[in-house]
């Protein structure tokens, strides 16, 4: 993959940079302390990207008792390696911004096929033995070979050529000093501070082909509505045939998206032939935030025709499970309340009742919670059974609740920690369970999220032994706390998605991402692959802050909404918001549209000939 433009077309460059802390609670130094990408055509001004929010992150460092202690990076420099992909060299810090001396005179390096996901390498080591200060690389395509250069916190000033980037070359490499007053060993661009994003600390620019740019923006700038079309003339004989008619709604990413209209038929008589113009207005469901207050982890689910809503209940503190019960998406909004599980009802689940979740398992309806009779280190994963033809809306129709256990018929998790959060998923036959299980004996290693397959028939059983799937190793994930949870399948015809949330339950709560191909040995943790950024934050939308445990359900329409939770304000209450998700040109999921971008308002109105048969 070229990086240099050729003779005609528009010329692409990329700002790699950090941005600085701001308030703990809206962009901590875990967020802040990482590499952001800004994309700039035509000397124009730079774009950033992902809500100017970090696009790589250092990974956290595991101890030896199994605890995380996280890391962050500094002066990211971006550049082009030998194969046409891209590299990163950055120093790595500790989080608070000081030194890590773990790394003292080492440098991180990432690789990159695609500026989209990235592999940590590892620390190369320079030899040198002092804190690197600042360092850049550059590739020397006619020579072959990479010209490293850095300044290590004593000013010295040093540089070297390699033909690979890797420690062996680096011992043998000889460093020289930079000549008597080359300080600077970073390009300068420093006139073009004015137009470097809100909070940016610039590294280096960077140019790109126009493909590489298009699959930036494709990723990481929320694409918008730009048109909506439907066919010039149709041929019907019945509404019920018009209502068949759908747009196409067009979206900047180069997607398409088939939409319902609201035809105005007044004008039609389809009791006599002829041909009639007509109009219409794409519709689009709105859900003002939040669409139900004080209810976290929300989930909707349906079974035999109608529409079901769950979530935990933080209006009483965690004591209770309500259903809502709508024949549509919307109808759940303003429908009625009924009380189907609380803490009085059975000695083993005592308080905190969360997460709910609805889930089909061989045409039985199930609701996967997490429960304790005490304290909050006592709380476990279990699954409740819908009786057979009973009404999910009637509390005497659900079965006791079950404590999940593991293949050998022991609980899931003893005295050293809890399990919650618990979900499900099929695959070609097979039914697997992630959940979030944290040790807190001999230490608190943290929510971790592991996986196992489930009986089909009892799904309170495990039958394989759980794998760990994903640490809370990136910033974003561990920020205010090392948490992953709330994990959630959305499946497509090419990928298995699974999301899930992390950081602290605040502000500062994101959903990040695991995929998979439908093939793989889902059971083996190497098929899984984990984005390096969050895919929602509290950038994502402003005014809903620390958005996530969500949640998907399809519409009547087969478009594909995301629940989930988030806060009306810093210090608003956990509070439940609807959001359609669009599928991006890559077919990945986009979590950021918002219903002003996902239907342009000037755009709503289409006509067409309408020839009655």
């Amino acid at each position: 993959m070229k990086t240099t433009q050729e003779n005609a077309g528009k010329k692409y460059e990329l700002l790699c940079y950090t941005r600085k802390p701001e308030e703990d609670s809206i962009y901590s130094e875990k967020l802040a302390y990482s590499m952001h990408l800004a994309l700039r055509e035509d000397g124009g001004s730079f774009v950033p990207l992902n809500h100017n929010s970090g696009i790589l992150y250092a990974k956290a460092v595991q101890r030896e008792d199994g605890t995380l202690h996280a890391k962050s990076l500094k002066n990211p420099c971006l550049f082009e390696m030998a194969d046409g992909t891209f590299g990163v060299i950055a120093e790595r810090i500790e989080t608070d911004g000081s030194d890590d001396e773990s790394a003292k005179g080492k440098l991180l390096l990432f690789t990159s096929a695609d500026l989209v996901r990235y592999q940590e390498k590892g620390l190369l080591d320079l030899g040198m033995g002092k804190t690197i200060e600042d360092a850049v690389c550059s590739y020397d395509k006619v020579n072959c070979v990479y010209l490293l250069k850095w300044k290590d916190i004593e000013g010295g000033c040093f540089s070297c050529r390699v033909s690979d980037l890797a420690d062996e070359e680096l011992r043998k490499a000889e460093s020289c000093c930079l000549p008597a007053g080359e300080t600077d060993i970073r390009d300068s661009f420093f006139s073009e501070r004015k137009d470097c994003p809100e909070g940016g600390l610039p590294g280096n620019l960077l140019s790109v082909e126009e493909a590489v740019a298009e699959r930036l923006k494709c990723r990481f700038l929320v694409p918008e509505n730009i048109a909506n079309e439907v066919p010039e003339r149709v041929s019907v004989s019945s509404p019920e045939d018009l209502k068949e008619i759908k747009a196409a709604a067009k979206y900047s990413d180069g997607t398409s998206v088939e939409k319902r209209v609201d035809w105005y038929t007044k004008e039609v008589d389809f009791n006599h032939p002829g041909t009639y113009r007509i109009t219409g207005r794409v519709h689009q469901d709105h859900y003002e935030f939040p669409v139900a207050w004080h209810r976290a982890d929300p989930c909707i689910g349906k079974w035999e025709g109608k529409y079901y809503f769950i979530a935990t209940n933080d209006f009483d503190n965690n004591h209770s499970l309500y259903i809502r019960e709508a024949d549509t998406i919307p109808g759940l909004i303003t429908a009625q309340e009924i009380k189907i599980l609380d803490t009085s009802m059975y000695p083993h689940l005592g308080n905190l009742l969360w997460a709910p979740e609805f889930h089909i398992i061989r045409d039985r309806l199930y609701i996967f919670h997490a429960g304790t009779p005490g304290e909050f280190e006592k709380e476990q994963c279990h699954v409740m059974a819908l009786k057979k033809n009973g009404n999910p809306m009637k509390a005497g129709d659900w079965e006791m609740p079950l404590r999940v256990v593991k293949k050998d018929g022991s609980y899931l998790y003893g005295e050293e920690g809890i399990t919650l959060d618990m979900t499900e998923f099929e695959v070609a036959g097979r039914y697997y369970a992630v959940w979030s299980q944290r040790q807190f004996k001999p230490v608190d290693q943290g929510a971790w999220l592991y996986m196992a397959e489930l009986n089909q028939e009892e799904p309170w059983k495990l039958i394989s032994d759980p794998v760990l799937l994903s640490m809370p190793e990136y910033g974003w994930a561990n920020n205010h706390t090392f948490v992953d949870e709330g994990p959630f399948a959305l499946i497509t015809e090419k990928k298995i998605f699974l999301t899930f949330s992390s950081a602290a339950v605040d502000s500062t709560y994101v959903v990040g991402l695991l995929s998979a191909d439908p093939e793989a040995d889902l059971l083996d943790p190497k098929s899984w692959i984990k984005e390096n950024y969050p895919l929602m934050s509290s950038r994502s939308k402003e005014g809903e802050y620390g958005t996530g445990h969500n949640s998907y359900i399809m519409d009547e329409d087969g478009l594909v909404w995301n629940a989930y939770h988030g806060k009306p304000g810093v210090d608003g209450p956990r509070s439940s918001g609807l959001r359609r998700v669009h599928f991006g040109a890559d077919g990945y999921p986009v979590l950021d549209l918002t219903e002003e971008k996902d239907l342009a308002p000037g755009l709503t109105e289409v006509s067409m000939d309408v020839v009655v048969k």
